[in-house]
């Protein structure tokens, strides 16, 4: 293994290890205490097996086979969970030929962040996934279960069912995604007709049109943002089957890998024979590496530095943003996607996709290869792909491409788009956050300018509408963290930053609030911690102060004497309209108990 892999995994195992051996205990307890079916008396029984077909409930009273639990994001709103639609089905039918059973244990919530982008939604976005976890946890509390499929793909979906199923890390779990749809519109084309849109050149009948053209179909977006980030991050885990990643729904080969995913699920339960592989051991240190080493080579979702680290807390570990800086300082940067450039994941699957991937960061010693996965002896499983084979379609797995089959997407680590990974830790007298620098030219990542502060991302967009931004500017838009508001993502501004960087007006961002997986061309440092709703520094900002944004280094200061800084008062945000509509007066407990950004900013471990 490469030094600072094996370094930073051993870190987080010493910092974690009180919390992880209560985490086993718990679960060696109950596995101990035996198969939950066993527990229930007769008339809890009869009350979870009344709905089910006579073949199933003669399987369910003799408490010999397994019973799979699929918990399900699905509805037909949503592109990317729309498929889901048929998954119960063909897990049940997959179940029976093992002489096993399942059932749709339940239901959670799916929002989607392209909906709700700009709008009051977007406020209960991040704390959707919290409330995921424990519907997924409510999903599973029945006790009648031997493993689970999670079905999942979106931004807060995927790490929600996660956390919630790690609180049963006994029972294996696999994950089954749906896949992306297909290539619409080009991304750059998009994303020129948003900006043309921004400077009021094409109207938003013409900007409508080519969004649907870009979502137009079944199946996950296909710009690498944080659900994609979420299928690649599964993958290098082991929870996934093998290169079940990126391919298409309702497809065979997609059908197919969601029956073996139900049969491979019988396979690992306690009740099979002695190949148990429960969650909770899966997702240990190792794996937990893994993800960060994926997250890094491939230019993923920012968001994922929170929710990995609440899924690690999930588990019994604690990992840092210090653990993302090393990693990335030894990460090379393999793939270009949207928004880190052209292509769309239907594009880097086809040039050699996640075994490519997996075997070139394995080779290159900064994956742990002995680990468990679901599927296979180890993480060298998920080296294939699999295809169907023969008149019975049959499905099999072969070795991934030897070679890229587009250099421009996808590159091996010996020739890497740059030496090290896409994400920068930043930290200076405003505190620490995060850059993804991936998809930044290395000539915008250094702005120092005048601060502009703005309380909302419409009070930014007034302003550029109204011409008021011209010459080099860090704009601060503060009084968007966890505690003020729910953390929204703040992609409105993505087109008017893009605009002001293209005219030549060195400029940057700077926020505690979320840009993710859309995070682009304008430097921006974000999640900034603590946030200014909790007294943080950036409440002390002033429009016309002198700050430097260095994405190279990874400093972010504003240039202001410290004495000056300590005298100032906290700008007092107003913040009252954020406090109900669209149900956001539900969720005032989460915004008041949320830990920050920098430990999760997670209601399940408040005190990170």
């Amino acid at each position: 293994m490469h030094p600072t892999v094996v370094q930073v995994t051993e870190r987080i195992e010493r910092r974690s290890s009180p919390d992880r051996r209560a985490y086993l205990d718990r679960l060696e307890a109950a596995r101990a205490a035996g198969p939950g079916r066993g527990r229930l008396s007769c008339g809890n029984l009869a009350h979870g097996f009344a709905a089910s077909p006579d073949t199933d409930k003669l399987r369910l009273k003799v408490e010999e086979r397994p019973n799979l639990a699929i918990v399900s994001a699905y509805n037909d709103m949503l592109s990317a969970h729309q498929p889901f639609a048929r998954f119960p089905d063909l897990i049940k039918a997959a179940a029976r030929e093992m002489t096993a059973t399942a059932q749709v244990a339940g239901g959670v919530p799916a929002m989607c962040d392209g909906v709700t982008q700009g709008q009051p939604g977007m406020e209960l976005s991040l704390f959707s996934r919290d409330t995921i976890a424990m519907a997924t946890a409510v999903a599973l509390s029945h006790n009648m279960f031997d493993a689970a499929l999670c079905l999942g793909v979106c931004d807060k979906i995927v790490p929600g069912l996660l956390i919630g199923a790690l609180a049963f890390g006994h029972l294996p779990v696999i994950f089954v995604p749906a896949g992306p749809m297909p290539s619409g519109l080009p991304n750059a084309e998009k994303a020129r007709i948003r900006k043309l849109f921004a400077q009021g050149q094409v109207s938003r009948d013409q900007l409508l049109e080519a969004e649907s053209r870009s979502y137009h179909a079944p199946g996950t977006c296909t710009f690498y943002g944080t659900a994609n980030s979420n299928q690649m991050i599964m993958e290098v885990m082991g929870l996934h089957l093998p290169g079940s990643a990126f391919v298409n729904p309702n497809t065979p080969l997609r059908d197919a890998l969601t029956a073996e995913a139900a049969r491979q699920a019988c396979r690992i339960t306690d009740r099979w024979g002695d190949d148990y592989r429960p969650l909770g051991r899966v997702v240990d240190a190792r794996a937990i590496v893994n993800a960060i080493v994926g997250l890094l080579a491939t230019g993923g979702s920012t968001n994922h530095t929170m929710h990995l680290t609440a899924i690690a807390r999930a588990a019994g570990l604690r990992i840092t943003l210090d653990d993302f800086r090393d990693l990335s300082a030894v990460t090379p940067s393999l793939a270009r996607i949207y928004p880190n450039g052209e292509a769309d994941v239907n594009h880097f699957h086809a040039a050699g996709g996640m075994g490519f991937l997996v075997r070139e960061l394995l080779d290159a010693r900064l994956l742990h290869r002995d680990k468990l996965v679901v599927m296979g002896e180890d993480l060298g499983a998920y080296t294939r792909e699999p295809g169907l084979d023969g008149d019975r379609a049959e499905l099999v797995w072969r070795a991934a491409p030897a070679h890229s089959g587009d250099p421009d997407v996808l590159r091996p680590t010996a020739q890497p788009f740059q030496p090290t990974g896409g994400l920068q830790v930043m930290a200076g007298n405003l505190g620490r956050g995060i850059m993804k620098v991936s998809a930044v030219a290395p000539e915008h990542r250094v702005v120092e300018a005048p601060a502009r502060v703005f309380a909302t991302q419409g009070d930014f967009e007034a302003a550029f509408k109204a011409g008021a931004l011209d010459g080099p500017m860090v704009a601060v838009i503060r009084f968007q963290g966890p505690r003020a508001n729910g953390m929204p993502e703040l992609h409105k501004l993505t087109p008017h930053l893009s605009v002001l960087q293209d005219r030549g007006c060195p400029v940057a961002l700077v926020t505690d609030g979320r840009m993710s997986g859309a995070s682009g061309r304008v430097p921006a440092a974000i999640h900034v911690t603590p946030e200014a709703a909790a007294g943080g520094p950036l409440a002390r900002v002033r429009d016309g102060d002198p700050m430097r944004v260095d994405g190279e280094t990874g400093r972010l200061d504003v240039l202001v004497p410290a004495q000056e800084l300590a005298r100032r008062a906290d700008a007092e945000p107003d913040l009252a309209a954020n406090g109900f509509g669209l149900g956001r007066e539900l969720f005032a407990g989460m915004r008041r108990t949320v830990s920050d950004a920098e430990a999760g900013a997670s209601v399940l471990f408040p005190d990170g």
